[in-house]
């Protein structure tokens, strides 16, 4: 089983019913299994702080959202996740590929590469790694933290998930 249908299984398992997503090299497996399996409802968005307010609506609406991202896009959204998440304690699941480390080829993603966990911890969002396809049930651990705490997670991809990159 690849690393892409495991992350699929795992997140359809998990009780996830919405993902709301931005492209990334990384992520493009994974999305392309939710949007050609049809079982998890998919929106495509333009920005990540679009989907920190989508996710914020879905979840009051009774959905589990998560939103699958690029770390670069954590910056983006640190606005709505203090001041719409934090401040109405709404817990939205990031799954997040974490470009700019290990190997990371285009120098442009290597600050913010360095910068995602530290700013992960400033955020107050705990963060789980998957580095490997043993490590995808780090997956299942995560949301059962989210659903206990009513806290938003970090779910990190490591590029070493996907050998073959």
């Amino acid at each position: 089983m690849t690393a892409d249908l495991k992350l699929y299984e795992e997140i359809k398992n998990s009780g996830i019913d919405l993902i709301l997503s931005l492209p990334c090299i990384l992520l493009k497996g994974i999305l392309t299994l939710i949007n050609e399996k049809k079982e998890i409802q998919h929106i495509p968005i333009t920005r990540e702080e679009e989907g920190v307010g989508i996710a914020a609506g879905a979840y009051l609406g009774g959905k589990t959202p998560a939103i699958l991202m690029q770390n670069s896009g954590l910056g983006n959204s640190v606005n709505a996740i203090k001041s719409l998440l934090e401040l109405y304690r709404i817990p939205i699941i990031f799954i997040i590929s974490h470009r700019g480390v290990e190997g990371e080829r285009i120098p442009a993603q290597i600050p913010m590469g360095e910068l995602t966990p530290n700013l992960l911890d400033i955020l107050n969002i705990k963060k789980f790694i998957i580095d490997s396809i043993e490590n995808i049930k780090e997956l299942k651990k995560a949301i059962n933290f989210n659903k206990k705490s009513k806290n938003s997670v970090a779910i990190l991809l490591k590029r070493s998930l996907w050998n073959d990159l």
